[in-house]
């Protein structure tokens, strides 16, 4: 009697665990299909002289020859880590800043937080256009502004010099209130007892940011680090519609570069070998990512 039970017990768990793998099974098929089965089709086809008007031949190692070959590959690389580095200079610190002045605020929190969100959630499209107005040489917003201080006009996005500071400051207003509501949510962690301990020491706004904000934030920190350099590492959709890789290269990215080795000169294979190189170095940067995440907790 009491084996029978156990075994009624044992079919009754492994019916619960079979159900389980049932229902994890749609969701570990669509993951294989329609994330691992690209990286598996670039790799592949990296190596291969693929044109949709002809056929598909096994090349080696000649695409990347080809992506080597191209200047303009190398500066996208350039391009890349000047936006990295300009995103990191002027993006930063940013959200950091914003998200302590908006916890020492004692009324109308909930209003500052929405209101440095609202950029995050605008379509990029929507923001691109908002932006190409305000970077208008002749009736622009910007150059306006810099008219009522006497100041220079500035070409903007018409200048190869200005051109990708231009991007970086439009990409900065448009992402920096998600990272400070993520450095918001940090902040909701750290004692309040510490805060007050400082008020009754007579230590100020920044002291207080300097001494106790900043290191309880420090791990937040270094993982938001890796975070933006993924994110400016894959920087799209504001380029292509903005400047369109212009002036003169100056906005080339890796991946407006890709999309026209793909749709442009219609050469896959290339585009393959130059998208293979990224996911590399995207695994690397992804890699250390879950490394300090995994220190942060």
């Amino acid at each position: 009697m009491v084996e029978d039970i156990k075994a009624a017990n044992m079919s009754t768990h492994a019916r619960k665990k079979l159900m389980g793998y049932l229902f994890l099974l749609p969701a570990v098929v669509s993951f294989l299909y329609f994330v691992w089965y690209p990286v598996v089709l670039t790799f592949i086809m990296s190596f291969q002289s693929v044109n949709l008007a002809g056929a598909t031949s096994f090349v080696g190692i000649a695409n990347f020859k080809t992506l080597f070959a191209d200047p303009v590959f190398a500066k996208a690389w350039a391009n890349a880590g000047q936006f990295t580095l300009l995103s990191l200079l002027i993006g930063y610190l940013v959200p950091v800043v914003v998200a302590i002045l908006i916890n020492e605020v004692r009324f109308g929190q909930a209003f500052f937080r929405i209101s440095v969100y609202l950029p995050t959630v605008a379509p990029s499209v929507a923001v691109s256009i908002l932006w190409l107005w305000l970077f208008d040489p002749s009736l622009g917003l910007l150059n306006k502004i810099l008219g009522w201080f006497n100041l220079p006009a500035s070409q903007w996005l018409l200048s190869s010099q200005s051109a990708l500071p231009s991007l970086v400051l439009m990409a900065t207003w448009s992402g920096f209130g998600g990272t400070a509501i993520i450095y918001l949510a940090g902040l909701q962690g750290v004692p309040e007892e510490l805060y007050e301990a400082a008020e009754i020491d007579g230590a100020g706004i920044w002291q207080r940011a300097w001494n106790i904000t900043i290191p309880q934030l420090k791990p937040v920190m270094m993982v938001m680090f890796i975070m933006q350099i993924l994110g400016t590492m894959q920087v799209f959709a504001e380029p292509f519609i903005m400047t369109g890789g212009g002036p003169n290269n100056a906005t080339m990215t890796i991946l407006l570069l890709i999309y026209r080795y793909a749709y442009t000169y219609m050469d896959m294979g290339v585009a393959s070998a130059a998208s293979l190189l990224l996911f590399i170095v995207l695994s690397i940067l992804s890699f250390i990512y879950f490394k300090l995440e995994n220190r942060a907790a």
